[in-house]
Formats: C-alpha cells, sequence, structure tokens
C-alpha cells in the first residue's frame, strides 16, 4: 500500500471530478446519439473511479484503527491483509486512470483524473504516454503537476549522462560529483536526509549493499538534503555510512533537486562507470538485485 495516502488526498478531487460527467451533448433529436453513449461509457468510468477511491478511504478508515490496537500477531496479519487490499486497490485505480487517459485521449476529459496528486503514481514511462502534447488534455490545468514531473523525471532518465555537482563534504572541503563518478567505478548517487524517516528505513539496506559491494568495483556518494550540519553528520555517524558525502547545505532548495528533478526522497541514481545513468530509484530488494546483476 505504497501510496495509499496520496489515493486519500485524492479523495475529494476524485469523487467531485466524477460527478462532473462530460462536456459531450446530443444537439438534436435527430442526431445519431453518439455522444450520448460516449455519455454513458465516461459515467461508467468516473462511477468506478469513485469507487475505488471510496474504498480506498474506507480501508485507510480501518487501517488506523487496527494500527491503534494493541500490538499482536492477530494485528500484525490484520494490518498485513489490508496492506494487500491496499496494494490491489491501488493497481486498479492506476489502470482505471491509464485506461481513461488512453481511451480518451483526443478530448479534454482525462485531466480531470489526472490532477492533483494522482502523478505521482506513474513511472516514467506511463508518464511519457500521459504527457504527450498531441493529446486533447495536455493544456488543461489539472497537468500540470504531471508535466512538472515528467520534466523532472527526464532529468535522470536511464540513458543520459550523469550531471556533475560542487558542494562542500563534512569537512568543508569543496568536492565535485565528478571526483566519483566516470572513474570506471558505478556509483550510486543516493539523495537522503537526516529528517527524512523512510531515508532512514531504506539505510541499512544501503548500508549493506556497501558493505556487500565496496570491494568490487562500486561507490556511493550520498547527497544530503539537509540544512544543519550537526543533523548531517551525527545522521551520518549513527546510520553506518561510510561512503563519500556532500551537502550544500540548503534542503530541498539544494542544486541536487534541481539538476537531477528530486521531488521526493529518499531517491538515487546509478551510474555505470563511464558516467551514463543505468537505473534509478533502487530501493529494497530491487538494490540488491540491480547491484548483483551489474557487479557480478
Amino acid at each position: 500500500m505504497k501510496r495509499i495516502l496520496i489515493a486519500t488526498a485524492l479523495a475529494v478531487q476524485i469523487l467531485t471530478a466524477c460527478g462532473q460527467g462530460t462536456s459531450s451533448q446530443k444537439t438534436n433529436n435527430n442526431t445519431v446519439n453518439t455522444a450520448s453513449a460516449v455519455e454513458h461509457d465516461t459515467a461508467w468510468y468516473s462511477s468506478r473511479v469513485s469507487e475505488v477511491v471510496s474504498q480506498i478511504n474506507d480501508l485507510m478508515k480501518e487501517i488506523q484503527t487496527v494500527a491503534n490496537a494493541t500490538p499482536s500477531a492477530e494485528r500484525d496479519a490484520q494490518i498485513a491483509s489490508i496492506n494487500s487490499r491496499g496494494d490491489s486497490l491501488e493497481t486498479e485505480y492506476k489502470g482505471l486512470i491509464l485506461e481513461i487517459a488512453k481511451k480518451y485521449k483526443k478530448t479534454t476529459y482525462p485531466a480531470k483524473f489526472l490532477g492533483g496528486e494522482t502523478a505521482y503514481y506513474f513511472d516514467y514511462d506511463e508518464l511519457k504516454e500521459i504527457c504527450d502534447p498531441k493529446s486533447g488534455y495536455y493544456n488543461e490545468p489539472q497537468m500540470t503537476l504531471a508535466k512538472r514531473l515528467f520534466a523532472a523525471i527526464e532529468k535522470r532518465h536511464p540513458g543520459k549522462q550523469y550531471s556533475d555537482l560542487v558542494m562542500p563534504d563534512m569537512t568543508g572541503k569543496t568536492v565535485k560529483l565528478s571526483d566519483y563518478v566516470g572513474k570506471g567505478k558505478y556509483v550510486l548517487i543516493d539523495f537522503w536526509a537526516s529528517w527524512c524517516g523512510p531515508c532512514r528505513q531504506e539505510m541499512p539496506n544501503v548500508v549493506e549493499a556497501y558493505n556487500k559491494y565496496k570491494g568490487k568495483n562500486f561507490e556511493i556518494v550520498g547527497i544530503s538534503f539537509d540544512e544543519n550540519k550537526a543533523s548531517w553528520k551525527a545522521a551520518v555517524k549513527s546510520l553506518g555510512m561510510t561512503w563519500p558525502q556532500m551537502s550544500d547545505l540548503k534542503g530541498w532548495h539544494s542544486v541536487g533537486a534541481s539538476t537531477y528533478g528530486i521531488n521526493s526522497i529518499p531517491a538515487n541514481v546509478l551510474v555505470d562507470p563511464k558516467g551514463k545513468i543505468i537505473a534509478i530509484d533502487l530501493r529494497g530488494e530491487a538494490l540488491q538485485n540491480k547491484l548483483a546483476e551489474v557487479l557480478k
């Protein structure tokens, strides 16, 4: 249930959109009933999306109740079950939105479903299809975030060469990303911050990967979005991050965020020995599996 909080935030927006129907109308009683058929079809999609969002909201209420219960094996099983149902609903939700965008590509109808936080559901290829300038909905105001996210991920899409960064390290010395990247090693450029809970949760996995592969043509360079140097240094020490670190201590205004189009952390970019980006946003088993593949 990776994005269920996003789905919950969408509730009012989507439920409102679903009630708007379509702008297609019959012009007179003698016109072939094409517009009416379209209205009926879009009404089904609107209704189904509304139903899925409503189910996700109910699931959120359920998980909040269960989470407040006394810790037990039964509670853990209930949470696992809810997460599983949440994953299924999110998959259906995403599939519906993509189907709407494709089926009604020449109209403005999909825009109402692609607004707000919905864009965070989609990967690069999906965003590329959604953000087609030739679509009928491309210039609708609801498309602002989707287009911004697509432009951001374009900056670090696999196949592109990495972009250099110049920042202080933890001693205050100015260093460059190019001091490490493009020097014959695979390099994981890891974007994180001491204040980021998910970053800290993922870090043991990154530490494990580093300890396993650091002697096998592999390096990590941490790019911190911290603003407080003491907090940054303390987190590096407590989390066991023994690889090189950089930070301009500008938080979300870091040049690293703008250069690589980072909108959320943890995030990372895996670069090959020649400096070409080969993967992004690898976490958990995905990170371990990719490193095993390229460093075999």
